[in-house]
């Protein structure tokens, strides 16, 4: 079964499941601290995506999608 297409999908490679986190990150040699870039995690990825960002000193923050909306951000 295909997700809806309205519904926010993983942003892992070749991933269609359905998100649930939201990971922010930021690139500190090219975006000013304050700004946050981000990717979706459905559960299976979330802790992979989150490796490959904080690695990279990227993480800032993961939250669940639910309370990313209601930020309003």
């Amino acid at each position: 079964m295909l997700p809806d297409p309205e519904s926010p999908v993983c942003s892992a490679k070749g991933c269609r499941g359905a998100a649930v986190y939201v990971l922010a990150w930021n690139n500190p040699k090219i975006h000013t601290p304050e700004r946050r870039k981000t990717w979706l995690a459905c559960d299976e990825h979330r802790e992979h995506l989150s490796q490959f960002l904080g690695v990279r000193g990227f993480l800032k923050d993961v939250v669940l999608l639910s309370e990313w909306d209601a930020r309003g951000v």
